[in-house]
């Protein structure tokens, strides 16, 4: 871990594991209760960019720059797509507002991917932050690039029956998330590496956990929900992951981020590579059909939720 970061002490650690179970806890309860997430993601939001972050996300902050205000909104439009799904049969229904995730989604990586690509000139102080930019950062945007042409299936996303009313995309597949997972750490190590220990690993770990032993399929619901947590709170507190004791730094040390960003580049051109011969193989339109319905991953999530 000392490659990758600067050392810390165990209750960091622990801390670290709270911020983990609080995101995960939250997570539960906006799945759960209707009411419960349109307080936090409408109301809450609209409070707080009123009176908070305006204050808090300011030029110079580590927070304040054009990137983490467009993913604020992004993500908060990914979480409410995601409940117009579960909860307006209409919307269910309608063929345009089931691309609304893969278009948020893309747009999403695609954010990350032109700081990946602003970050390569970039050595210095940056928002408040060291970055060392370098052709890690070119890397992980093709990486980007190919995890947004791998996106697929969203035609049969729909809404789970039961107690919870997930958005559930069976065509999600654990290739992809995993890919999607590598991108992405490599994305926060490389542009905003002090914060990667938590917007990185422990914010990854928050949608996975979920996606892996409680609810297969929702991945996407489960990474909208927890990154707009997230982004709500260190945009409201950013000393948190800036200067109190429990920051974690990185170690900025070169040839880690040309590790962390190889092997994000390797996974997504595996990822794309089997994307690619799956619909040379079977004939698949992945603009109108799904790429990954005959595979044991997809028949698990369309069992668990018929």
């Amino acid at each position: 871990m000392n490659l990758l970061f600067e050392s810390f002490d165990l209750i960091t650690f622990l801390v670290g594991l709270g911020v983990l179970a609080a995101l995960m806890l939250l997570n539960e309860f906006a799945r759960r209760y209707k009411y419960v997430a349109l307080t936090l993601f409408i109301v809450i939001p609209i409070i707080f960019t009123i009176f908070v972050w305006p204050k808090t996300a300011v030029a110079g902050s580590s927070v304040g720059s054009w990137f983490h205000w467009a993913k604020l909104y992004s993500v908060l439009a990914a979480a409410l797509s995601c409940l117009a799904i579960s909860y307006w049969k209409k919307a269910a229904a309608n063929k345009y507002v089931l691309m609304l995730p893969a278009i948020i989604l893309a747009i999403n990586i695609a954010e990350a991917v032109l700081r990946d690509f602003e970050v390569y000139s970039i050595h210095g102080m940056d928002h408040g932050m060291l970055l060392n930019g370098g052709p890690w950062n070119i890397m992980n945007g093709i990486a980007g690039i190919l995890n947004i042409i791998a996106i697929s299936g969203w035609m049969g996303i729909f809404a789970s029956k039961g107690k919870t009313k997930d958005v559930i995309w069976p065509d999600q597949i654990w290739v992809w998330v995993i890919a999607y997972d590598l991108w992405n750490f490599a994305y926060t190590y490389n542009c905003v590496p002090d914060h990667s220990w938590y917007a990185g690993l422990l914010l990854l770990l928050a949608s996975v956990i979920p996606f892996l032993i409680i609810k297969k399929g929702a991945w996407f619901q489960h990474r909208a929900f927890t990154l707009a947590f997230w982004m709500m709170f260190v945009m409201s507190y950013p000393a948190f992951v800036d200067t109190s004791a429990y920051a974690v730094k990185s170690t900025n040390n070169d040839t880690m981020l040309f590790i962390v960003s190889f092997i994000a580049l390797l996974a997504n051109v595996i990822l794309i590579g089997y994307h690619v011969y799956r619909i040379i193989k079977k004939k698949i339109n992945p603009l109108k059909s799904e790429v990954y319905s005959d595979t044991e991953a997809y028949k698990t999530v369309i069992a668990e939720n018929s």
